[in-house]
């Protein structure tokens, strides 16, 4: 195994202030009226759509045999509307697989790595774990880990075309994304695995670059978790039945029968019990995504939820995005850093606590929930945005990060660095 460390270079930092912006004066960021309508900005579980109710779960075929006609159809509907939906290539499978997003694309690698060198993309914490997959786990000799730190991509130029590659389509940790997929060989030998589930119904994704595409409900959809998608190309199946590891699979990993893609769990016939209130769930959220005009819609409603964030950051003196590259940065995992000053001056676990601190009296007020910062990353905020919220809601959600930045200032620093 090879390892290698990109870094990119940092982009410029703001001009140094004297003092920490003012903002620790909390008779000049008064408690905001508003808050959001929705305060729930946690990026997994994610806030339900607009409008829904537990009434949109009275026709869930609960009590029933998944394998009986009307409750494998609904799993079916589940895989077609999605199919259709995301603008999966005709000859593509889709099926419905345990273990949420983790379970498929660890279904993917134990079932398919080792037939050849791969190459896995690290930048942010579900990509480590994929390396450490790689590496501890499948103890794969021909693993390349290409690296990048928090906020930055790795150097995507030097990808042998020859290689397997694993990676995420978006860092759901760091907040950065792949701006798109010209750097994946057209003329490529090797299968590519995609870990999506922070991007599917939010970006625009190149399908002829991927082989294996992976997504939970819980994410852009909104729906309840447990389950995960994967889609397979003609390449991928092709893998799956010329090549046999040299290793034990477990039942809930097994995607062919005698050495033949298992077609049932591409049409609805699930490998383990699933949960029918859970597809239920997940029907009425493409029923409302229908209702919008179906994934152009939703693509746009998390472009949306960026844009009135990124107005809101580009006037702030206190906040940036942790991506440095404008054109990586994600429009559902948005992961912000504190550049102030006093806050920058502070050793690691003091950073981790004003954060802490600083969403705390937000929760405390119902104003928003769950946007810390993911306990790997870079002390700062997370903020979902994907399409099942609202802009509005961001925009009433940044009042609120003023005032307890403010709030926690005055606590956090002495009157000598807080003076103006």
């Amino acid at each position: 195994m090879t390892t290698r460390d990109v870094r990119s270079p940092c982009a410029p930092l703001r001009a140094p202030a004297d003092t920490v912006s003012g903002a620790a004066d909390t008779a000049a960021t008064p408690q905001p009226a508003l808050k959001p309508v929705d305060p729930n900005f946690s990026s997994g579980p994610c806030t339900k759509f607009p409008g829904w109710s537990v009434d949109r779960l009275v026709d869930a075929a609960l009590g029933r045999s998944h394998r009986a006609k009307e409750p494998k159809a609904k799993l079916k509907a589940v895989i077609d509307r999605s199919k259709a939906m995301l603008g999966l290539p005709e000859d593509w499978l889709l099926g419905i697989v345990p273990g949420s997003d983790t379970g498929a694309v660890e279904m993917a690698m134990w079932s398919m790595l080792g037939a050849r060198p791969v190459t896995i993309l690290e930048w942010e914490s579900f990509s480590k774990d994929w390396a450490t997959d790689a590496i501890k786990q499948l103890k794969l000799n021909d693993a390349q880990v290409v690296k990048a730190p928090y906020g930055a991509l790795p150097d995507l130029s030097a990808i042998d075309r020859s290689h397997d590659i694993v990676f995420p389509f978006n860092g759901t940790t760091s907040g950065v994304r792949v701006p798109n997929m010209d750097w994946v060989s057209d003329a490529r030998e090797g299968i590519v695995i995609c870990d999506a589930t922070s991007a599917a119904f939010a970006m625009d994704m190149d399908f002829s670059k991927l082989d294996v595409v992976t997504w939970s409900w819980q994410k852009v959809l909104g729906s309840e978790a447990a389950h995960g998608m994967l889609a397979l190309s003609p390449r991928a199946v092709a893998r799956l039945e010329s090549f046999e590891p040299d290793r034990p699979l477990p039942k809930l990993f097994r995607m062919t029968k005698a050495g033949k893609i298992n077609s049932g769990i591409f049409e609805g016939a699930t490998i383990n019990t699933p949960s029918m209130l859970a597809v239920e769930d997940v029907l009425a959220a493409l029923d409302w995504a229908d209702s919008l005009g179906g994934g152009r819609a939703l693509i746009a409603r998390a472009e949306a939820n960026f844009a009135a964030l990124d107005r809101w950051v580009q006037k702030t003196d206190w906040i940036d995005w942790l991506a440095t590259d404008p054109a990586t940065r994600s429009s559902t995992s948005m992961c912000l850093k504190i550049v102030d000053p006093a806050f920058q001056q502070l050793p690691a676990d003091a950073q981790a606590a004003f954060c802490k601190a600083l969403v705390k009296l937000v929760e405390n007020e119902g104003a928003g929930f769950d946007f810390n910062g993911y306990r790997d990353a870079p002390a700062g905020l997370r903020i979902w945005g994907g399409a099942t919220v609202e802009a509005s809601n961001i925009e009433a959600l940044t009042p609120w990060l003023e005032w307890a930045f403010a709030t926690q200032s005055s606590l956090t620093f002495s009157p000598k660095e807080t003076a103006a």
